[in-house]
């Protein structure tokens, strides 16, 4: 059982101030999902795999100007997906959100995708890809509760063995500040061990969160393996995700919580972090809970930032539901 209990709703969610929508195209077996922040919110981004595609991102560096967001966007589509951001621009500009710049106001949306072109076998519309229409209705369906599994971004996921998919999942820590995840799964390597249904994420394990396996016994064989993906392709395979705080933070010390988080993929996933995923996680930090951890509790925050990253990576296999020409077989069938 995971060390911190989980918030109420075991969602990002769980961090007041943080809403969460999903919107997808079943034709297309691709999808978005958007995360909006009530207020501008300080932010920041790590990425550890070879072939990432963003959107805004220089803007996070530390030594930048705007250090916090109104909103981000998780992705399919490839680089198709980042028109997601524009939609969920819209919506904000809409509700009169944005950085001022004079008389004008420009919400800050940064963005991340994964490759997901395959799911449908074709690239069906027009002129324009609907993405933008697609992170528009994300945005506008934002709440506090949102499914996992084959949603959103996590629509036509896979993994090596199994389907991939929308997870999330939140730790409340000793101090009274809560950390949670949100990640879409289309990761190059895989979430179980060796040949097993059991995951790489089970000593995190919250209850039956992800079905309450536990590690295998006896140990598998096979379990060192770096099982794949058949043709590893750059840009065909990535897990992208959102870690999100309570606690106060400055960029420089929210990127740390980035960096820290992806300790949850190397937990979660065997391999990863490879020339071929565009690994990538976001950072946010509200402050909503007045606290400001002190070096012991910083560091007791970026190992439940891992902890809960890798719940979340599980949670996403383990949600994700059949659909009529699947690529690979759905955890639960």
């Amino acid at each position: 059982m995971s060390f911190w209990t989980p918030g109420p709703r075991n969602l990002i969610t769980d961090i007041a101030g943080l809403s969460v929508g999903n919107a997808h195209d079943e034709g297309l077996q691709s999808g978005v999902t958007a995360i909006v922040c009530a207020a501008p919110t300080i932010a920041a981004v790590h990425v550890q795999g070879g072939a990432p595609g963003t959107r805004e991102t220089d803007l996070l560096a530390p030594e930048n100007t705007v250090a916090a967001v109104d909103a981000l966007v998780l992705s399919g589509g490839s680089a198709f997906g980042l028109d997601a951001a524009s939609g969920v621009q819209a919506f904000l500009r809409e509700q009169g959100r944005g950085f001022a710049v004079g008389d004008h106001r420009v919400p800050i949306v940064p963005a991340a995708i994964l490759f997901d072109l395959g799911a449908a076998g074709e690239t069906r519309w027009g002129r324009y890809p609907p993405y933008r229409e697609l992170g528009h209705a994300a945005a506008t369906a934002a709440g506090a509760d949102f499914a996992l599994g084959s949603e959103g971004a996590g629509t036509g996921a896979i993994t090596a063995r199994f389907k991939g998919g929308l997870g999330s999942a939140s730790a409340v820590l000793a101090n009274g500040v809560t950390v949670a995840a949100l990640v879409a799964v289309n990761a190059l390597g895989s979430p179980t061990i060796g040949h097993t249904r059991n995951f790489w994420a089970a000593p995190f394990e919250h209850g039956e969160e992800f079905g309450g396996l536990g590690l295998p016994s006896p140990w598998p064989a096979d379990a060192a393996d770096p099982v794949t993906k058949f043709g590893p392709a750059a840009g065909a395979n990535t897990t992208i995700g959102v870690i999100a705080t309570n606690a106060v933070l400055d960029t420089p010390r929210a990127k740390r919580l980035a960096i820290a988080a992806h300790d949850g993929f190397a937990r979660a996933l065997w391999p990863a972090h490879t020339d071929y995923d565009g690994d990538l996680v976001f950072a946010l930090a509200t402050g909503g809970s007045d606290v400001t951890p002190s070096p012991l509790e910083a560091i007791e925050l970026a190992a439940a930032a891992a902890a809960v990253m890798a719940r979340a990576i599980a949670r996403a296999i383990y949600a994700a539901t059949p659909r009529p020409g699947d690529r690979r077989p759905a955890w639960r069938p």
